[in-house]
């Protein structure tokens, strides 16, 4: 880690009312001191605020504030000044350029939060929860990442990591006594251990599916036959003329995405094209996108026409559709415009032919008619993902390889005890154990993981 001093625009580029400039390193109090000579920097004391006129030379470029936080007790555990300016992004670049001129350098990308991990104020982890609480776009997933911000993924893996390692401790010591044929470390103890430790672990993986739908909201593909209904649904869920309208079969030609919100919980809603065979070239490129969307969607509704004689298409259409981790939803539509028999025989039919575990709901996207009941049920689909055994919730892929990693090295542990494998070999298998848990705080990392992480982030943060 370089010892020079870094600057950044720390806010959003654009006019504002205020912009802010944070620069840190060794010698920041020095380079900010150069266009500040109202004040004797070095002498003041740590959060303190200092106003006066930011200097290029003779030329005053803005009246700003300066807050003071000297080391080790700022972010970046190093010496740091913000610069609170007025929010020209003219006057920013000036600033800038100035602070370069002074002996400073730009920053890259995530290297305020990179140097407070190096300097061992957060972990790796806690620096991964930064850029997820800056890039949250909802309540859920602003609350996952304060709580990981606060450390709870590393305070839930240290515990058990630091029971290991005093396992691994003995084991190690049993390898300077070879000769002698001891056992320092209590094998039914270390099974006990091992049982807790896959326990949590399988707790936390089982809490990915859930953290992933938080962080990158949930995948919704609406289907059905041409007319069906789904352009008008899309409309309704999201209060407003999104999609295009029309008696027309086929109007839709390609995939509408747009974002819904309900309850916290973010939803990709997507509205696909009519599922039939046509010879309209383009109307067939729109019908393989719209079956690709489902192949990689969380959630499948299906819409068929309420007033429909014969749904032996629809029937085979969703029995192509579905897979075991879909959650399917089969709406009959246009309910407004039929006899309630129509739709209960309609269910009737779908019951006895899909196998597979599905909601019904009857609705009438025009009359808004039960439009609530598919928001609930959408909602309900992402509470249940919810693990009930841990309240820390996996977001991060990084974090969710290396648990799986971390448990296969555990079950191997395991068998090296059930089959009494040479001690070497349960050594290397508990180490490897050992160094899995610790990618996830950053105990164990290299600098190309570091790199991939921290380039992910805006610069000034």
């Amino acid at each position: 880690m370089n010892n020079d001093t870094i600057c950044a625009l720390a806010t959003a580029n654009g006019i504002g009312a205020l912009g802010i400039i944070r620069v840190s390193g060794q010698e920041a109090l020095p380079v900010v001191q150069k266009s500040f000579p109202g004040k004797n920097l070095e002498k003041q004391k740590s959060h303190t605020l200092h106003y006066g006129y930011f200097m290029d030379g003779e030329e005053s470029i803005d009246e700003v504030m300066l807050s003071i936080f000297l080391a080790p007790k700022s972010f970046t555990t190093e010496n740091s000044v913000e610069i609170a300016f007025h929010g020209s992004p003219h006057i920013g670049k000036r600033i800038l350029e100035t602070l370069i001129k002074n002996g400073a350098r730009m920053a890259k990308a995530g290297e305020f939060t990179l140097r407070a991990f190096i300097n061992g104020r957060i972990d790796l982890s806690q620096a991964e929860a930064i850029a997820d609480v800056i890039a949250s776009e909802n309540e859920a997933s602003r609350k996952v990442a304060i709580s990981q911000l606060k450390g709870g993924i590393t305070n839930e893996i240290s515990v058990l990591r630091t029971d290991l390692l005093n396992f691994v401790s003995l084991i190690e010591l049993e390898l300077d006594f070879a000769e002698e044929d001891v056992e320092f470390a209590d094998r039914s103890a270390l099974n006990l251990l091992l049982d807790k430790i896959e326990s949590k672990l399988h707790s936390l993986i089982d809490s990915f599916q859930y953290g992933n739908a938080i962080k990158n909201g949930t995948a919704v593909a609406i289907i059905g036959k041409p007319n069906a209904g789904k352009s008008t649904l899309l409309n309704a869920l999201l209060k407003e003329e999104r999609a295009i309208v029309s008696n027309i079969a086929g109007t839709t030609r390609d995939t509408i995405e747009e974002v819904l919100h309900i309850k916290g919980h973010a939803f990709r809603l997507i509205d696909t094209a009519g599922l039939r065979d046509t010879v309209d070239e383009i109307e067939a490129i729109g019908v393989k996108k719209a079956r690709e969307k489902v192949a990689n969607a969380n959630v499948l509704i299906y819409l068929a026409d309420a007033g429909t004689e014969d749904f032996s298409e629809d029937i085979e259409m969703i029995r192509s559709l579905v897979r075991e981790d879909l959650k399917l939803i089969i709406c009959a539509t246009k309910i407004d415009e039929v006899f309630p028999a129509q739709y209960e025989k309609a269910e009737s039919i779908f019951r006895e032919a899909i196998p597979q575990e599905f909601d019904f709901i009857k609705i009438s996207a025009v009359e808004n008619q039960n439009i609530q009941d598919l928001k609930n049920e959408l909602s309900s689909y992402v509470e249940q993902l919810k693990s009930q055994e841990s309240n820390i919730v996996i977001t991060n892929q990084r974090h969710y390889e290396a648990l799986r990693k971390s448990m296969e090295a555990v079950h191997k542990v395991k068998e090296a005890i059930t089959f009494r494998i040479s001690t070497e070999l349960l050594a290397y298998e508990l180490r490897n154990a050992l160094e899995h848990l610790g990618e996830i705080s950053g105990e164990v990392t290299n600098d190309e993981v570091l790199g991939n992480i921290f380039s992910k982030f805006c610069i000034g943060k």
